[in-house]
């Protein structure tokens, strides 16, 4: 159990009473959980499971009166550190709260509970035809509401947005014990100031997202998948581009690899066929939709390579070669091969793209020549999820590097943040990107949303 003295006198009793014993886990049976993406996201050892949005209003009124800090959790796959916790506060986890109330399919919306995995959904969906327009590799465990405080991106984020464009109304339990409820389904919504946008991408510091109305999109349907290897990222994007150009084609994904993850995974991975392509400076992974798509990809694909701009492309033969180039992109082995790596997310405009890749990768050898630097992305939007790793962990170099990493991206109109959030990593960038304005008007809003400050203390804006 927690010790006693972390906690003011009763609270852990005035929450059982609130909950009851199914509703609180302590001590060891908290730390039996998977941690998720960070060891430290645990290490508070008591934790509410409310299961309804006025069970989670009643608590957070609890923790206002007693001045408990709150962390609420997800599927904890978030990767900036939003969900650490520290002893003498409360984890709230969502897990309890994972109803889909509502699926329509004619208004081509849902109105699913926080706690609903992104898997799930779309399982729910795939009868009616309709998929939610975003989808991710840890869609078996991240959860909607995390999902909507991180605005999450992800693969289909060139399509249809970011969770910020999925999401057509919120309810939300505030700081201070209320509910905030405009679960609107609709597109057209101009009845005053949209406060439901406040709370994405705000990671827990406004309030808890307890249940989302979210817009949907038709199943694209068949689709066919195929990597490309190449030694030029002009190449792959006017590839991408050209099937975006295609009459009758869609372009459903376009993920990027470095040639060195590629070959580290896959090898990593068994997968020794995968693991001996012709050596490439990247590759990218293409997925397309429509009628005649094949065809007409095998047209735009022959064309490129009598170009010189394809070094080769592997088609595979059935869904388990298709589930292998996806596990590739999915898995990053990088991090049990050479442990202890710095990881970014970045976005970058596609004509910039090549050009900020050389000049990190030269800024990173004159830095420090044991440095390597490792790529996987969405290159359709140009977000980069860039890992830069040493022969022995770099642990404790993160502000560091993260200089050399964010060095240029202002000036071609980038972002240092693409679709991870702030969490506790990110502060100080934020800090020196947004500027002092902008610092002083989301303070404003954390102030008025959370007067007490225990609403996800210390992220994203420092406590």
């Amino acid at each position: 159990m927690p010790s006693d003295h972390l906690y003011p006198d009763g609270f852990v009793e005035s929450l059982l009473g609130l909950l009851g014993e199914k509703g609180v886990r302590q001590g060891e049976a908290v730390l039996a959980l998977d941690p998720g993406a960070h060891p430290q996201n645990l290490r508070a050892r008591l934790m509410a499971r409310p299961s309804s949005a006025a069970e989670v209003a009643r608590v957070l009124e609890l923790c206002r009166e007693a001045r408990v800090g709150v962390v609420p959790q997800g599927g904890r796959t978030g990767l900036a550190g939003g969900a650490v916790t520290r002893e003498g506060q409360l984890i709230v986890s969502l897990d309890r709260m994972n109803h889909i109330q509502r699926i329509d399919p004619p208004a081509r919306t849902a109105v699913v509970e926080a706690g609903v995995t992104l898997q799930r959904l779309q399982e729910a969906l795939r009868p009616h035809g309709l998929v939610p327009g975003i989808d991710l590799g840890a869609r078996g465990s991240a959860t909607i509401g995390g999902m909507v405080s991180t605005n999450a991106g992800g693969i289909d984020a060139f399509r249809y947005g970011t969770m910020r464009e999925r999401v057509l109304g919120l309810e939300v339990a505030l700081a201070d014990g209320r509910l905030l409820e405009q679960l609107s389904r609709v597109r057209k919504d101009n009845a005053g100031l949209a406060l439901r946008q406040l709370f994405i991408g705000a990671e827990g510091t406004l309030g808890i997202v307890t249940r989302v109305a979210l817009a949907l999109v038709p199943d694209p349907g068949a689709q066919q998948a195929l990597l490309i290897l190449t030694d030029g990222l002009g190449a792959a994007v006017r590839v991408l581009r050209a099937v975006e150009a295609t009459p009758r084609l869609a372009l459903a994904a376009a993920e990027l690899m470095s040639g060195n993850h590629f070959t580290v995974t896959a090898r990593a991975l068994g997968l020794a066929q995968l693991a001996a392509t012709a050596p490439a400076a990247f590759a990218v992974l293409l997925v397309v939709s429509g009628a005649d798509g094949q065809s007409s990809l095998e047209a735009l694909l022959a064309e490129a390579s009598e170009r010189g701009e394809l070094i080769d492309v592997l088609v595979p033969r059935n869904s388990s070669e298709e589930r292998d180039l996806w596990r590739v992109r999915e898995d990053w082995a990088v991090d049990r091969v050479r442990p202890g790596g710095l990881w970014y997310d970045v976005s970058v405009p596609l004509d910039a793209l090549a050009g900020y890749l050389a000049a990190l990768g030269e800024r990173l050898r004159r830095h420090d020549p044991g440095l390597d630097l490792y790529v996987v992305g969405h290159l359709a939007d140009g977000n980069l999820h860039v890992t830069v790793n040493a022969a022995t962990p770099i642990s404790a170099r993160y502000a560091e590097i993260a200089l050399l990493v964010y060095e240029g991206l202002r000036e071609v109109g980038g972002s240092f943040s693409a679709e991870h959030g702030i969490g506790l990593e990110k502060r100080a960038a934020l800090e020196h990107w947004a500027g002092p304005t902008a610092i002083e008007l989301m303070r404003a809003i954390k102030t008025v949303f959370d007067p007490s400050g225990i609403m996800n203390p210390g992220k994203v804006l420092r406590a």
